[in-house]
């Protein structure tokens, strides 16, 4: 079965479940740079955690393994914003793609970027997808702030242990920006190629290393759909981040990059047609990594 195929199948199944909002779109890319998409697929939508996958690609990039000694690599079996775990262990969060997680990272981003940690983001998802058109969102990131209690708490207990060094108020802003890029699944796809290649960028020139890449693909199958990753590992068999605008973002390395969304979310904060779609695509298309 072609791709074109594959993508027209799993989009009719996808539109089959019942949810309350109705729009659902599905893209895939190959390493190549071709593009297959269905649906609502170059509709721009706000990829809150899954901007958490390319900010620490460009962490990793400028530090290397450094940000590990500051954020584990474990799932967590706790909803991503919870607060009991992180004190527990001493302020280090379980791992990057949780918000805690999130937060540490942005933090030594802004090291690294002379304090452009949002923009970096930005920029890199704009260029690999070549897409000028993505963007922040200002009413995306005003929701956000007003109801950011919790990752405030996050922020100043990981301060209270040493866990952040640039101040809580910007750390915070930084991370609501990067969270209210609005970008469509075929932006992400081109853009998550960076890591079904190993590395290296759309123009050719590597950005992180194979092993480093694979360290972050890892992180995505472990731990990228909160804590329904074991099973949505197990039912998908792809790294993938999610997000809880809708999106989920899936990388088959060496092959390919596919992205679904559909705003309707399950009680973990995952898209309910998208990871059905994904399911189906990976049983249909054989990009499992399993």
């Amino acid at each position: 079965m072609n791709l074109d195929t594959v993508v027209e199948t799993v989009y009719a199944a996808a539109r089959l479940h019942p949810v309350p909002d109705r729009r659902f779109g599905i893209a895939v890319a190959t390493v190549d740079g071709r593009v297959h998409g269905q649906g609502s697929w170059q509709e721009p939508f706000a990829v809150q955690s899954i901007a958490k996958v390319f900010a620490l690609a460009l962490v990793i990039a400028a530090d290397g393994d450094k940000i590990w000694a500051r954020v584990g690599r474990r799932p967590s079996s706790r909803p991503y914003h919870a607060i009991s775990e992180l004190d527990v262990e001493s302020g280090i969060p379980r791992n990057p793609l949780i918000n805690a997680g999130a937060l540490v990272v942005v933090d030594r981003l802004l090291e690294v970027t002379g304090g452009q940690a949002c923009h970096g983001v930005l920029d890199l998802i704009r260029v690999e997808a070549a897409a000028a058109g993505v963007e922040m969102d200002a009413a995306v990131a005003e929701h956000e702030r007003e109801r950011s209690e919790r990752n405030l708490a996050l922020a100043h207990l990981m301060a209270a242990y040493g866990n952040l060094h640039q101040g809580v108020d910007q750390v915070l802003t930084h991370y609501i920006w990067q969270c209210a890029i609005t970008a469509s699944c075929r932006d992400l796809t081109l853009a998550a190629l960076l890591l079904a290649r190993g590395g290296v960028r759309a123009d050719g020139r590597r950005l992180i290393s194979p092993q480093d890449t694979r360290r972050i693909n890892a992180t995505m199958l472990a731990c990228g759909a909160y804590d329904a990753s074991a099973d949505i590992a197990h039912r998908v068999g792809l790294p993938l981040k999610s997000g809880v605008g809708g999106g989920i973002l899936a990388v088959a390395p060496g092959v390919g990059a596919v992205c679904a969304w559909g705003p309707g979310l399950d009680s973990s904060g995952n898209s309910v047609s998208g990871l059905l779609a994904l399911e189906h695509f990976a049983a249909l298309s054989g990009w499992s990594v399993f």
